[in-house]
């Protein structure tokens, strides 16, 4: 199934082919690779008139072109949540658009449960998923990640967001390693969000192989689910994965004790303005009871 993120406001595809994409971000317009735009397309004046355009380099990486002054970060809103946007070294600009409809279907189920629901969000970034749980009213967030960088960010997207008064803890540790601590400690969440890396380290070091590791993970999480959960969610960006893939490890892990539950999976994607297309921009697979 094909989900498409198309509420925003604050954020669109202008345009997008032969290996780039041009994007506003709440009016500032960046040009950045893009592996999926492989069709071709008409480099017009708006692909020029650029704030930042990230070059990659032959030798791997790359670096970002600043043809215009722009702040260091700026503010772009989804809905009522808000989200600190800055241009990293790595191409990223700490958010991915495309997850807005996720974080839609969270926050729809959060509010219809009528009951206290606690979410642990794994590999949780910048915390986009974080801040929308916890908006909809969850009574708890958990938010994991390796990198005490993004732990920072995401702190200031729960400002921005005015969610200082809600219960976020924000926990630096290997996901699997918490999960594990977590199932020890008799811990139960009613959601898991996961959106793992290809590959990565933990904070000390640990090594992070999405085909590798996904499916031990998954079953690890499954120790740590209430007796009621609500929802299980992965997202992944990992090159030459299928959805069918995580729609097969659901299918096994989830459906033999979660019968009359619903899986789902398939692709997320963003509206092209120019010419109606969509951007592909990874996969998604859940679980909802």
């Amino acid at each position: 199934m094909l989900r498409v993120s198309e509420d925003w406001k604050d954020y669109k595809i202008i345009d997008a082919g032969e290996g780039e994409k041009l994007e506003s971000w709440n009016g500032i317009l960046l040009r950045r690779p893009d592996p999926q735009a492989i069709w071709n397309t008409e480099f017009d004046h708006t692909w020029t008139d650029v704030s930042g355009h990230y070059i990659r380099s032959q030798k791997g990486g790359g670096y970002w072109d600043f043809k215009k002054k722009i702040p260091e970060s700026w503010q772009v809103q989804y809905k009522d949540l808000v989200f600190k946007v800055s241009p990293t070294n790595f191409k990223h600009t700490g958010l991915f658009p495309e997850q807005a409809i996720n974080w839609d279907f969270m926050m729809d189920k959060i509010r219809k449960a009528d009951r206290p629901i606690k979410v642990l969000n794994l590999f949780a970034y910048t915390g986009a998923a974080t801040m929308a749980c916890a908006k909809a009213g969850a009574v708890e967030v958990v938010h994991v990640d390796a990198a005490k960088g993004m732990i920072e960010w995401a702190k200031e997207n729960m400002v921005l967001s005015n969610l200082e008064n809600n219960k976020i803890r924000f926990i630096v540790d290997d996901c699997l390693k918490f999960v594990q601590r977590e199932a020890r400690r008799g811990h139960v969440y009613d959601g898991i969000i996961m959106d793992p890396p290809s590959y990565g380290r933990g904070p000390n070091g640990e090594v992070w192989k999405f085909e590798q590791n996904i499916y031990h993970l998954i079953e690890e999480s499954m120790k740590i689910l209430s007796d009621k959960p609500l929802f299980f969610t992965i997202n992944s960006y990992t090159t030459g994965i299928s959805s069918i893939v995580l729609e097969n490890i659901l299918k096994r892990t989830f459906l033999p004790k979660y019968p009359d539950g619903k899986i789902s999976a398939g692709e997320v994607a963003l509206p092209i303005v120019k010419d109606s297309l969509y951007l592909p921009c990874g996969i998604y697979g859940r679980w909802e009871s």
